[in-house]
């Protein structure tokens, strides 16, 4: 997937340096917000509302913020994520990130879908610092998906990067595409799963992880 190179991040900075108020400084493209604004400007004309009434004044620019924010995994580099906090570590047994939060959206629709990602790898002379999982997750969970690719490119990674012994993924999602249009099936949920090396070979390590997730343990 091409990787789009802006100031997409949005980063939001509240101050109060009197006791009383805040200052909020939001950083995105500029150029890029005017554009997509104008676009929805003549969504909003085209459904038959009237962009120019008074709720309705800033909602270009809103949406054109939100997309910067929703889509600005193009911006990072997931492997680098990984490198950042990589340590030499005599350890070989399973670690397991569960519960992931995920938040994406469809490339199909643009609608959102949700859920929990579950990933485990077995290292091999290496581990990795805990929260850069979910940094991963987050990272490719913020561009146009559909849940299959995210959960490959997430297994891929951490396999390419860390190059241990075996990865695994689980995600659970809801998709609003299911639930607010088309077959509008309210409490269906998704389940998607990739693996590599131990995990593929070994049964006993891939029911293990698929235990150890389902297990509530705190």
């Amino acid at each position: 997937m091409a990787v789009k190179k802006s100031t997409s991040g949005a980063k939001g900075i509240e101050r109060n340096p009197q006791g009383e108020g805040y200052e909020r400084i939001d950083q995105y493209d500029t150029q890029l917000v005017k554009r997509i604004a104008g676009h929805y400007s003549d969504i909003l004309s085209a459904v038959g509302e009237d962009p120019k009434r008074e709720g309705l004044q800033r909602t270009p620019e809103r949406v054109a913020k939100a997309l910067q924010y929703l889509t600005h995994g193009y911006d990072l580099e997931p492997a680098k994520i990984l490198k950042s906090a990589m340590f030499t570590e005599d350890y070989s047994q399973m670690v397991v990130v569960k519960d992931i939060e995920v938040y994406s959206m469809c490339e199909h629709h643009m609608l959102p879908f949700f859920g929990k990602a579950h990933v485990a790898y077995i290292p091999n002379g290496r581990i990795v610092g805990l929260s850069k999982i979910p940094r991963v997750v987050d990272a490719f969970a913020r561009r146009l998906q559909v849940q299959e690719r995210l959960t490959n490119e997430i297994r891929d990674c951490i396999h390419d990067t860390l190059k241990p012994l075996g990865v695994a993924v689980v995600m659970e999602c809801d998709h609003l595409c299911m639930r607010m249009r088309g077959v509008q099936k309210q409490n269906s949920v998704t389940t998607t799963s990739a693996f590599t090396g131990i995990f593929l070979s070994d049964q006993r390590s891939r029911e293990e992880f698929i235990k150890l997730i389902s297990a509530r343990l705190h």
